[in-house]
Order: C-alpha cells, then sequence, then structure tokens
C-alpha cells in the first residue's frame, strides 16, 4: 500500500473488520422460523422485537455520548462483549421449559438492541479520528466504499451459509459426503447458525481490542462515575444544539431519516411482497443474496456521486429514486417486482453513505459519536412511528375490505389489504418530503442571510 491510501491507517483496517464481523450474522436469512422452532409463537416474535426497538432508542444517544467521553474503543469493546453474552444465551438455553426460553430471547433481544446502540457512530468515530489524524480526511468516501462492499460480500456469505447449515437435510447430506452417517434433528441444526456468529463475536472483540485512540482523545478520559453520566447528559444536549444550530446537518439526518424509514418499512416487508409476485418461498434466501451483492456496485456510485454533485442535488437524485421505487412497488408485477425491491436496497445504500459522509464531514472530533447517534436516534425513531402507521393503516384496510367483501377468505381480505396499502406509500413519501424539503430550506436561507 502506498502512502497516499487510507488503508495503511491501523483504525481503518480495524473499523472495515469489525463492520464486517458485527454485521454478518448467519441467522439473518432464517431470521422468524428460527424464533418460531425455539417454541415461540409469532406474538413472542413481536414483542421481543419491539423490545429490541425501543432498547436502540432509548440506548442510542446516552451511548454516543458515553463514546465521546469515556472513549470510542472503550464503547466498541463493551458492544463485541454484548454481542457475545446476547448470542450465547440463546446459543446454549435449553429448550424444556417455553418460559425460559422466552426469558433468554428477552434477554438477547435486549442485549443486541444495547450492543446495536453503541456500536452505532463509536466505529465510524474512532476511525474518521484516526484518518484526520494519519491520513486525508478526503479520503472518507474511499473508506465507507470498500467499507460497504466488504460487508456486502460478508453477507452473501453468511446468508447463503446459514440457511444451509439450519437445514438437518443439508447438514446431513454433507456429512454422509464426507463419511460421517449421523442423523441431526431441526432442534440440533437450528443452532448451527447462532454457533457461527457466536465465533465472529469474538473475533470483533478481537478486532476492538487491536484498535487504537488517539492520545489527545484519551489523555481526559474521566472514569465512570454518577459525574460521568452527568458529563455525558451535558454533551448529550450540547451536541443536540449543535444540529439545531447548525441547518446542513439538520438538513441532512432530516431527509437521511425520510428515505431510510420508508425503504427499511419495505425492507421487512419483502417476504409478504415475495409471495404476492408469485415467487415460491424457498427462493427468497437466494433472491435477497443476490440483492445483496449490489453492495459491491453501489458505494463506487456513491463515491462518484459525492465528489462530483453537491448534497442538493444528491438528496434530489435519491428523492427521485424513492419516488419511482415506492410507485413500482404498487403494481405487484409477477416475477419483475424484484426490481422495484434491488431499487430500495440501492436507496438504504446510499441513504447511508451520503449521510455518513456529509455528518462526519461537517462534525467536530469531540461530539462526532454523539451527533452519528442522533442520526441513528431519528432513524430509528421514524422506523417506529411508521411500523405503527402501516400497522394502523392495514387493520382498517381489511376492515374496509371485509365489510365491501363478506364473502372473501381472510387469507384473501389479508393479501388485497396489503396490496391496497402499497398504494398510499408514494403520497406519503410525497407529503413527507415537500415538508422537509420547505423546512430545510427556510433554515437553510436564513443561515446564509445571518452570515
Amino acid at each position: 500500500m502506498n502512502a497516499s491510501t487510507p488503508f495503511r491507517i491501523r483504525n481503518i483496517r480495524l473499523f472495515i473488520a469489525f463492520r464486517v464481523l458485527f454485521n454478518a450474522r448467519f441467522y439473518y436469512p432464517v431470521f422468524t422460523i428460527l424464533f418460531l422452532d425455539y417454541g415461540l409463537t409469532i406474538e413472542q416474535f413481536s414483542i421481543l422485537n419491539t423490545v429490541w426497538a425501543i432498547t436502540i432508542v432509548c440506548a442510542e444517544v446516552p451511548s454516543g455520548a458515553l463514546a465521546d467521553l469515556l472513549g470510542r474503543k472503550r464503547l466498541l469493546v463493551l458492544t463485541s462483549l454484548l454481542m457475545i453474552v446476547e448470542l450465547s444465551v440463546i446459543a446454549f438455553v435449553p429448550i424444556t421449559n417455553m418460559s425460559i426460553v422466552f426469558w433468554a430471547f428477552l434477554v438477547n433481544r435486549v442485549l443486541s438492541g444495547l450492543a446495536e446502540a453503541m456500536a452505532s457512530g463509536a466505529d465510524e468515530a474512532i476511525a474518521y479520528d484516526s484518518l484526520v489524524a494519519e491520513g486525508n480526511p478526503a479520503h472518507w468516501p474511499r473508506v465507507l466504499s470498500v467499507q460497504m462492499r466488504a460487508k456486502a460480500l460478508a453477507g452473501v456469505i453468511s446468508t447463503t451459509l446459514g440457511a444451509m447449515v439450519y437445514d438437518p437435510t443439508m447438514v446431513n447430506g454433507f456429512l454422509s459426503l464426507v463419511g460421517i452417517e449421523t442423523d441431526l434433528s431441526q432442534q440440533t441444526t437450528m443452532r448451527f447458525p447462532i454457533y457461527l456468529t457466536l465465533v465472529l463475536a469474538l473475533l470483533a472483540c478481537w478486532t476492538t481490542l487491536q484498535m487504537r485512540e488517539e492520545e489527545k482523545t484519551t489523555r481526559q478520559r474521566p472514569h465512570v462515575s454518577l459525574a460521568t453520566v452527568w458529563q455525558a447528559g451535558m454533551l448529550t444536549l450540547k451536541a443536540g444544539r449543535w444540529i439545531l444550530q447548525t441547518p446542513l446537518a439538520l438538513a441532512v439526518i432530516l431527509f437521511g431519516m425520510m428515505y431510510d424509514h420508508v425503504l427499511r418499512l419495505i425492507i421487512t416487508l419483502t417476504s409478504q411482497y415475495f409471495r404476492l409476485i408469485s415467487l415460491p418461498d424457498a427462493s427468497f434466501g437466494a433472491i435477497m443474496a443476490t440483492l445483496t451483492l449490489l453492495g459491491l456496485v453501489v458505494p463506487k456510485l456513491a463515491e462518484f456521486m459525492v465528489d462530483r454533485f453537491s448534497p442538493a442535488q444528491n438528496c434530489g437524485c435519491l428523492a427521485l429514486l424513492t419516488l419511482v421505487t415506492l410507485l413500482g412497488l404498487t403494481v405487484f408485477i409477477p416475477y419483475l417486482g424484484i426490481i422495484p425491491i434491488a431499487m430500495v436496497m440501492i436507496g438504504l445504500m446510499l441513504t447511508a453513505f451520503f449521510t455518513s459522509h456529509y455528518l462526519n464531514e461537517i462534525t467536530s472530533s469531540e461530539q462526532r459519536a454523539t451527533v452519528l447517534s442522533f442520526k441513528g436516534l431519528a432513524f430509528n425513531l421514524a422506523y417506529g412511528i411508521i411500523g405503527l402507521l402501516f400497522a394502523w393503516l392495514i387493520v382498517h384496510l381489511r376492515a374496509d375490505l371485509s365489510g365491501a367483501h363478506p364473502d372473501c377468505s381472510r387469507e384473501l381480505i389479508e393479501n388485497q389489504a396489503f396490496k391496497d396499502s402499497f398504494l398510499w406509500m408514494p403520497g406519503y413519501f410525497l407529503v413527507l418530503g415537500a415538508v422537509i424539503a420547505l423546512y430545510s430550506a427556510r433554515i437553510l436561507n436564513k443561515k446564509e442571510a445571518s452570515d
């Protein structure tokens, strides 16, 4: 590597490794059925994931402030330790008692939410600070590009392998090929994706222990105490005031939130959407793994766009892409409906790239993790709100359809309500986008006038 590359910097390489190890979860392709095969119900699954989302929202900003105050490395080491514990709880819990299983998964969801919140911002902050100290901050888009492509490649491998080792037929067949005759059951193989992810958690912990913070950022780190908690609270308020007083930072967060929460909702609904465009259930894992390969291409496109276009131009391009995507989703074209889902994934990747690039570019080191955590808070809060709005919409559409077509089956009503709900999304996006655009233009113009 030559001196001009950011990848000669140790923390940059460790940052990319941590992102890959933390996010490559082998159980993602079987996430829902994993809970069910442990003996939990759909209602318990919903409750557990609501707890996960609430934990992230509550811990997002305080964890960012603690990262800025106590040290990004400390928070990342703690994050990896939480990942180890969260996976160990469900990897080794006995399934003889359903109450114990539920509580084990509850602990898992809380610890997982805490780990997600603590990782958010701290890893980017330590990497960006190292780039400022040892390299050129203008190389950050290159770092993001490589990180996203590495994460995408790891996602393809973990998604494919995770689905394979979950299937007892596949595992027994492979063992038979290598001369091991056995008959593993689903209750045995369902833990294999968790075991594999636990190995990655151990590697993630080793990775964070190798990170180094700049001496000037660690010299005055206080010990954990009530005073530290108070200081973290003050730092949080300071960062919040800075965001409100910095129109570009506020606009980046608001627009990023607008794109992210709508597109993320679509991603959570892909299984049902795929069924309604006539795709067989067995194809879902392969399709998502294939679409993940977009992560090898999109970051280079995003890198080109931030070099070539202004933030406003990139925001406009992303708005047009999102609107066309939402309109395409309303049609539910058999088989070809995969194309709008591919556009959803492109939109999410561009959103993540743009918000990270622009926020890191304008944020000072001492509050970088806190500001990035505010971004995470806004994104997750909006995602939670749109989830509730979508559930309310489905209930009302289902009731209206049941009243208008009492002879139709429940499944037919459910499917039609799902399709009708997508008709509301372009209008919702346009109204919200207009409000945010008008507000952002006002605060940016006011800032220019005052300058």
